[in-house]
């Protein structure tokens, strides 16, 4: 028989720990080989144990899960998976989490958020990052990279054209790294990155904070402006529209795709169908196969496509079955990736 994958949660609530003990117990692959009530019992088991996978609140007594999570980083680094309450802290202390080397965060089960979707997207969290081998952390603040990237002469050639950007695990601070890159002028961006519903807001501000485009929470009707980035809210599907010149998206909820609400495909079918060719695609790191079909759409209409390397991704998925498709027109380590979408946009590149 195959290896189980090894699991630690560590949760200050009985219940949590019981339900996810429960859930995981029905899965072939997964063993939850321990559970903690705070971090000092945690630590202990954890280096007794050696798990695969830790599952961790980060609002504890006793210490902190954000305060544990550094250490842990530090010393005994380890695929964590962040399990946080639907509120403006726990979202934004997950988020702070990301940056600190956890790779995933899912919302504990609550009256909008069933035990039954929960489980099943918290064992494919835990097989996205089974494996994956967790890199120390830099705490300083990150680099911007180039700043000037596009002057504003050049703007006036690029006021049709929009960015349509996908990603999940690892994503959060994979997208960060493109947008910090960009100028203040780019054009229109929407990003659909795998995440709970609240959370988005949490990461649209902190974005907002770092980069020189203004970034938002996109909401129904909002149109796709130069020097504006849409993040597609959780719990919500986000398709582009157009009305005569203008491009604007439409938020609604639907049947999730890939086990996914939002989802890359909609978003990326939505762009080839309203932009065609002015658009740019870009997928990022991530686990399963979406947002693989919808830039095989874009493509067809003659978009450009960049797609993250295996080497600088957290889980090499969703960008291998885009290449497999034939839906990307380049493969880029994720620092590279800026650039290549600048130059494309200002036409230097002929397709």
């Amino acid at each position: 028989m195959a290896h189980k994958i090894r699991v630690i949660v560590v949760d200050d609530s009985a219940v949590v720990r019981k339900v996810f003990r429960e859930q995981l117990s029905k899965e072939r692959d997964i063993e939850v080989i321990a559970t903690a009530p705070d971090p000092y019992v945690a630590r202990d088991k954890i280096v007794i144990l050696k798990p695969d996978v830790i599952t961790l609140d980060i609002e504890m007594p006793r210490m902190d899960g954000i305060t544990f999570l550094k250490k842990l980083m530090r010393y005994f680094p380890i695929p964590v998976i962040i399990v946080s309450s639907l509120t403006t802290k726990g979202s934004t202390l997950a988020l702070q989490a990301l940056s600190l080397g956890a790779l995933e965060v899912i919302s504990k089960p609550s009256a909008a958020y069933s035990v039954g979707d929960m489980s099943i997207q918290l064992a494919e969290k835990i097989r996205a990052v089974n494996g994956v081998k967790v890199m120390p952390v830099s705490l300083d603040k990150p680099g911007l990279g180039p700043q000037v990237l596009i002057e504003s002469k050049s703007l006036a050639a690029t006021t049709n054209k929009l960015i349509a950007i996908g990603a999940s695990t690892g994503g959060t601070e994979a997208i960060k790294k493109v947008l910090t890159r960009l100028p203040q002028n780019t054009p229109g961006i929407v990003v659909v990155q795998h995440m709970p519903a609240r959370f988005t807001t949490s990461f649209a501000g902190r974005l907002d904070e770092l980069c020189q485009m203004a970034v938002k929470e996109a909401r129904d009707g909002d149109t796709v402006t130069n020097g504006q980035v849409l993040i597609a809210p959780g719990n919500y599907h986000t398709l582009l529209k157009r009305s005569g010149a203008r491009y604007y998206v439409n938020v609604k909820k639907g049947p999730l795709v890939h086990h996914q609400r939002p989802a890359a495909d909609v978003l990326f079918k939505s762009v080839a169908d309203y932009a065609g060719a002015n658009a740019l695609g870009i997928i990022l790191t991530g686990m399963g196969k979406d947002g693989a079909a919808g830039l095989v759409s874009m493509k067809k209409q003659g978009a450009v496509n960049i797609a993250q390397d295996e080497n600088s991704c957290v889980v090499f998925g969703m960008p291998k079955e885009a290449i497999k498709l034939g839906a990307v027109d380049h493969v880029l380590d994720i620092n590279s990736i800026a650039q290549k979408a600048i130059s494309i946009l200002n036409k230097k590149e002929i397709q």
